[in-house]
């Protein structure tokens, strides 16, 4: 306890982000634009709560993210011993099969959703990972079956938001679950080791082949150096020739040609999706296509969007098999990079007007602007203080406030009104841009434009 009368000190927990609003307007602009991309491709918004059920959220035990839970408890529970009954959500997915399993008569099949929401894990605080961050997802859900063409929206999805957000070349990696689990068969791995192995191949891209393949030694030792070389060496056509008699090959094949071809005819440009067989995903549920997404300028950020396909998504709810395929976009992982990028962070305000108060009499005036203009569809800010008017300006400046509305008395005897352009410097030759007050909604239009 703090002595009587000092101040606590106000700081936020390790792990989590607390934007300036200059860049939480940047970041809200990034949410707005993958929102606007997901339902371009008639994806349902879907929200869960924050916590569960513990017992609903925790179906399966062991794995590392269900190490990482936070518990909920009241404090009256606490006082009693009581054993937490509910957890924060650690990711969407688990809520996402909780809740299909839940309203499966309701919902429409397939069933496409997307969510945007916080999600918590206990892990160690470090930059490009938080206890506390968004998760951007989307997934279509089948009833007993799905086809492979929904795989090949979701680089079509990706493609569509990346591009929007123009953070620069970026490239969509893709693979199949099948064709892995054909190799490592085709090579002598043993069932219980799969995992292991794939664990290990996901290196690949932090590590160098040859460390990867030291690692991978460690797992198994037979045909070590020939499993990673087929890897990193796959072409179309190559597999299956090798294994001719490999289903798991010739299915993984030709369903990754599929997801590939049918990307390319949904608008994705070669230059940004490639095929490559190294592609893992260390989870286990998936079964099919996977998706891993980067940056070409900066790789060592990681993936910032990946996902796949899996066979059941809430076989620990229901007795209905509900295949599936989704993404998860990585937001906070990008913005704990571009919180370093100056020119990011120098983001506008929410106001694209703003009526600053030159007379004290014409308040009411100042606030039949404000309101003619949010009418209009125009942002507007009406300063609410008699300040003097280069106090005024100074504020609307560090607001970047894009135009300022300037009347006084003389203006409204006239009736006309004054703008000036707080984008441009203006030098003493320059004065404010003087018009009839009927004309200032459609002149305010025209600058923004």
């Amino acid at each position: 306890m703090l002595p009587s009368g000092m101040p606590v000190q106000p700081r936020t927990p390790q792990g989590v982000i607390e934007l300036l609003p200059p860049q939480q307007i940047a970041f809200q602009r990034m949410l707005d634009t993958i929102r606007r991309g997901f339902e371009r491709f008639g994806f349902l918004p879907v929200e869960t709560p924050v916590f569960e059920l513990s017992e609903v959220l925790l179906t399966k035990s062991g794995g590392e993210t269900e190490k990482q839970v936070y518990f909920a408890q009241s404090t009256g529970a606490l006082k009693e011993g009581k054993a937490p009954e509910l957890a924060l959500r650690f990711d969407l997915t688990v809520p996402l099969a909780r809740y299909v399993a839940q309203h499966e008569n309701q919902l429409n099949f397939p069933f496409r959703r997307y969510q945007i929401q916080r999600v918590y894990r206990g892990e160690r605080a470090q930059k490009g990972r938080y206890r506390e961050f968004y998760q951007c997802d989307i997934d279509v859900i089948g009833k007993d079956t799905l086809s492979i063409s929904y795989d090949a929206e979701c680089p079509a999805v990706i493609y569509g938001i990346f591009a929007e957000l123009n953070f620069g070349k970026f490239t969509i990696k893709i693979n199949n679950r099948k064709l892995l689990r054909g190799v490592l068969t085709a090579y002598g791995v043993p069932l219980e080791k799969h995992a292991d192995v794939l664990h290990e191949i996901d290196r690949l891209g932090k590590m160098s082949i040859d460390e990867v393949k030291a690692r991978v030694k460690t797992v198994i030792e037979a045909n070590t150096d020939a499993l990673v070389d087929t890897l990193t060496n796959f072409s179309f056509d190559t597999l299956p020739a090798q294994f001719p008699d490999n289903a798991d090959i010739a299915e993984g094949e030709k369903e990754l040609r599929a997801v590939y071809d049918q990307a390319l005819a949904l608008g994705v440009p070669a230059t940004h999706i490639a095929v490559d067989a190294t592609i893992a995903r260390g989870l286990d549920y998936y079964t099919g296509t996977v998706y891993e997404t980067f940056l070409d300028e900066n790789t060592a950020l990681g993936s910032i969007c990946s996902g796949g396909r899996y066979d059941n998504l809430a076989g620990h709810y229901t007795k209905s098999k509900l295949p599936g395929v989704g993404i998860s976009i990585g937001v906070t992982r990008l913005l704990s990079f571009l919180v370093d990028d100056p020119a990011w962070g120098a983001s506008a305000s929410t106001a694209q007007v703003i009526v600053l108060a030159v007379d004290a009499n014409l308040r009411s005036e100042y606030l039949r602007i404000g309101t003619e203009l949010r009418a209009a569809g125009i942002n507007t800010e009406v300063y609410g203080s008699d300040d003097k008017l280069g106090k005024q300006f100074k504020y609307a400046d560090r607001a970047k406030v894009p135009l300022a509305i300037i009347m006084g008395g003389n203006e409204h005897k006239t009736g006309t009104v004054k703008i000036k352009d707080l984008r441009v410097a203006m030098d003493a030759a320059q004065k404010e841009l003087e018009l009839p007050r009927a004309g200032l909604v459609a002149k305010v239009k025209e600058l923004l434009a």
